[in-house]
């Protein structure tokens, strides 16, 4: 979690993305090779849904990529969204051994 955010990161280590395209990366349509056709993969619209899906949770979406190394793509939630898991206590798992 980054300052108490959860995060979901997903990293790969292919070509990486160049600086000047990371602002664009979310726009619809928007492909960072021009020479890609949806033929060759691709409708230019992955990561424009990622970002209208995680606004309608409050959260967003950061890019980091270095050309050569790869990119990472983190969707970070705001604290409030996390959901605390519920442990049973041992009073409750004593009284459901006994209903039994």
């Amino acid at each position: 979690m980054s300052s108490g955010s959860p995060v979901f990161s997903v990293r790969d280590t292919g070509l990486g993305i160049e600086p000047h395209h990371i602002d664009r990366l979310t726009e619809r349509f928007y492909r960072v090779d021009r020479s890609r056709s949806r033929e060759t993969g691709g409708t230019g619209l992955g990561l424009a849904i990622v970002k209208h899906v995680l606004s309608r949770h409050q959260a967003h979406l950061e890019i980091e990529s270095e050309p050569g190394k790869g990119s990472v793509f983190r969707a970070v939630f705001p604290p409030e969204r996390m959901v605390q898991a519920i442990l049973p206590s041992p009073s409750r798992s004593m009284a459901n051994s006994a209903i039994r």
